[in-house]
Parts: C-alpha cells; sequence; structure tokens
C-alpha cells in the first residue's frame, strides 16, 4: 500500500486507475487485487493467476469518516444477490459482522388498501438482505485497502486527465502524476473524470428530497423492514443493530422541498408526530431520532458509461431514486460486469484499455442498467401519483401478489439483486 500527501512530479505508471474510494470504488480495487495476487483459485472466485501481477491505483479525496460522502451516516440495504457476488470477491467475511437481517419486507400504500408482503422463509432463505451503516463499511473497506498490493492516494484529488493513444495521463492535487492503460470513474455523480471530458449525462427530476435519519422505537424491529408508499413519496424503514438495546431503524422519507424545509427544521417532537402519522404504529412508537440529512432525489445516468480508455461505475455511471434500494447493487453489478470483462481480456493477453474492452462492458451493462433505471422510474412515478385509476391499479397489483404467492418470485428476485 502506497499513500502519498507530498508533492511529486514524476509519473508512476499503473494498469487501473480508479477514481473514487467509496463503496464501488474500493470494492472494485480490492477486488482488482485479489484477482492479482490470485489469493484464491476456487470454482466460484474470480481469482486467477495472471502472467504477471496487476498494478493498481485508488485515488481518493477523503479518508473514511463521517465527512466523507461515500461513507457518512446513511445505512444502505445490501441484496441477497449483493451478498453472493461479494463473497465471491471475498469480501463480505470482512463486512459480515456489520450486517442487519431484512427476514421480511412489508410493503403498504398509505390511504389505500394496496399491501403485500416478503419472507425470507418463502424463498428457503435466512435473508432477504443485509443492511449496513455506510462509514462503519468504509472504515473496514479502507482497512483492507491498506494491507493490499493497492497503491493507495489519499487524502488527493484529480486536477487534470491528458489523454494519449495507448494511456490517461491523470494529474493529482499533490502533484503526483499517474499514467493508466484504464481509468475507472468511481467519483460519484459530480464526477470529476466525466466533466473532463465533457460526457453527456440525462437527468430526471422528481421534485422529491429525501430526510434520511436513524430512528428509535419503543419495540424491536424483529429483522422487517418497510416501504411505505405515501402521497410525497416513499417512506423506507430498514432494520439496524441496536445501541444499548435501544431498538433502531434507519429511515428514508421522499417528501416535496417544501416539506423537507420544513421536517429538518421541525422540532423533535414534531418531526416524530409528523413521522408516525405518515408510517403509523406497525413498526411501533417512534421515541428519538438522529441528526436529519435532506438528499435531492433525482434520476441522474450516463447514455454510455464509457469513453477513450475509461469506463464509468456505480454513482458516477448512474444515480437513482432510493424507491426499490438498488443503488448500491446496481454499481456492485458494474463492478462484477467488469472485472468479468477484464478477466477475459487477460486472459487472451488483450490491452485492458481497449475499445474491444470498453464496448465489452458497454454491451454486459446494457440490460441490466437500462431495465433497472425504467422500473425504477416506473415505481416513482407511478406510486407518487394520487390519480385514481393509477392509485387502483397499483393497489390491486399490490394485493394480487398477497392472494397469489407465485407472483411473488419476480419481484422477489429483483428485491433481493438478481437481475
Amino acid at each position: 500500500m502506497t499513500t502519498t500527501k507530498h508533492m511529486d512530479t514524476s509519473v508512476q505508471n499503473v494498469d487501473i486507475a480508479i477514481v473514487g474510494g467509496a463503496m464501488a470504488g474500493a470494492t472494485l480495487a480490492l477486488a482488482l487485487a485479489r484477482l492479482s495476487s490470485a489469493q484464491s483459485l476456487s470454482a466460484q472466485s474470480f481469482a486467477h493467476q495472471l502472467a504477471r501481477p496487476l498494478s493498481i491505483a485508488l485515488i481518493e479525496a477523503h479518508v473514511p469518516d463521517k465527512q466523507h460522502p461515500g461513507f457518512d451516516a446513511r445505512s444502505i440495504a445490501i441484496a441477497h444477490g449483493s451478498i453472493f457476488e461479494l463473497s465471491r470477491l471475498g469480501l463480505w467475511p470482512k463486512l459480515a459482522h456489520l450486517g442487519t437481517a431484512i427476514e421480511n419486507i412489508h410493503v403498504s400504500d398509505r390511504g389505500h388498501f394496496g399491501m403485500t408482503e416478503l419472507n425470507a422463509a418463502q424463498f428457503h432463505l435466512d435473508a432477504l438482505g443485509q443492511v449496513v451503516e455506510l462509514e462503519r463499511v468504509g472504515q473496514v473497506l479502507f482497512s483492507e485497502l491498506t494491507k493490499s498490493d493497492v497503491k493507495l492516494f489519499c487524502p488527493a484529488k484529480l486536477v487534470q486527465i491528458d489523454a494519449t493513444i495507448d494511456s490517461h495521463t491523470l494529474l493529482l492535487d499533490t502533484g503526483e502524476r499517474i499514467q493508466a492503460k484504464l481509468v475507472v470513474a468511481a467519483d460519484g455523480l459530480q464526477s470529476k473524470v466525466r466533466s473532463s471530458f465533457n460526457l453527456p449525462i440525462t437527468q430526471v427530476a422528481f421534485a422529491q428530497t429525501a430526510i434520511i435519519a436513524n430512528i428509535q422505537t419503543d419495540k424491536p424491529h424483529q429483522h422487517w423492514a418497510y416501504e411505505r408508499f405515501t402521497q410525497t413519496g416513499p417512506l423506507a424503514l430498514l432494520p439496524m443493530g441496536d445501541i444499548q438495546g435501544q431498538p433502531r431503524l434507519s429511515m428514508v422519507w421522499a417528501l416535496d422541498a417544501e416539506g423537507a424545509k420544513q421536517m429538518q427544521a421541525a422540532p423533535k417532537a414534531e418531526f416524530l408526530a409528523a413521522l408516525q402519522q405518515a408510517f403509523g404504529y406497525r413498526a411501533g412508537k417512534f421515541v428519538d431520532v438522529s441528526t436529519r440529512h435532506a438528499y435531492p432525489l433525482d434520476l441522474s445516468y450516463m447514455p454510455r458509461p464509457i469513453h477513450h480508455r475509461c469506463v464509468f461505475i456505480g454513482n458516477a455511471a448512474q444515480t437513482v431514486h432510493p424507491i426499490a434500494g438498488q443503488g448500491f447493487n446496481l454499481g456492485l453489478r458494474d463492478v462484477v460486469s467488469l472485472l468479468e470483462v477484464l478477466k477475459t481480456a487477460l486472459e487472451q493477453g488483450d490491452d485492458i484499455g481497449s475499445v474491444a474492452v470498453t464496448h465489452a462492458y458497454l454491451k454486459a451493462r446494457e440490460h441490466d442498467r437500462n431495465s433497472t433505471i425504467r422500473n425504477i422510474e416506473f415505481l416513482v412515478r407511478g406510486f407518487s401519483n394520487q390519480y385514481w385509476p393509477l392509485a387502483l391499479g397499483r393497489n390491486l397489483g399490490l394485493r394480487s401478489l398477497s392472494w397469489f404467492v407465485p407472483l411473488k418470485t419476480p419481484v422477489a428476485q429483483k428485491a433481493m439483486g438478481w437481475k
């Protein structure tokens, strides 16, 4: 592991430079390091003995803590399919102790008759997914990076990229230069890599803002997760680990801009009362709330998440509404697809930054990415609309899932991250 903070005008040559070390970037860096070192040769592993070790650089502007935009106070749901992939990458055993199982999911439409449940036991599983706190995950991944062969440039920011036919040269704010055959942009919605290349991004405004916080309740969550559709948008509650025996839920509440402003500024008692009214008492009485944060809920995606010797993954490629909990899970599928493409190229001795490789990644991600984005947009618009024929249709749909259990299978597969 190499960390840098000093000025250095020399050029360091690597095979792959990853810009952004939050969930997607850190996961990719660790998986590539494992691929290169061939720590495991099991049939289910990505590890493969290469002719020579890969050299990997990871550039990250922040050391993981509460202030890190990718590892902040939020929690995320890691779907069952994503846990399977993280296990194949050798990473889930490092993170499993941080997870709180989702064993049941309750979905309802406020003010209407529609509701349904998904239960892990119905699918012969221990859990449908796991909830983890990003700050704690960031610390574990960063610790693993410091023990790996990844050249870690942290804290360091990308200042400029200069392209040639065979490589990119990245200038950092430390004065250092990195020359890479392939650049992987994992630097989020405000991607410096994307803006450097003046690449287009499509944005869809949903006129919603999320209030995110942790909620304490007066009764155990018993590993239930909730998705409640309200007039202003979805309200999600995810089970979290207790603190000093106090049950907790991670909350994402979608509101219009004015409502979000009011709820973020409201006194604690007023906020809890409004939340209780919107959600009901199915999860118990809400007794406390942590610091509240607000995030705009828009859809942003690159029509083509590739460029000359460059691919985009995670939130740099697409940022989606949290209505279906697919953000990290979709980004992880970016990582897995890229690993498969790179593994094939390395086995065949191909240039890992070639047009053939970047276009293979584009093709590998096309169907899953497009269908996920399309489905999320449909859910947001369909469940935030009170037009009565639409409301009736979605409530009949939810009830049908309860009445006809076989219909749950494709829904559950999506929820569990199986594309």
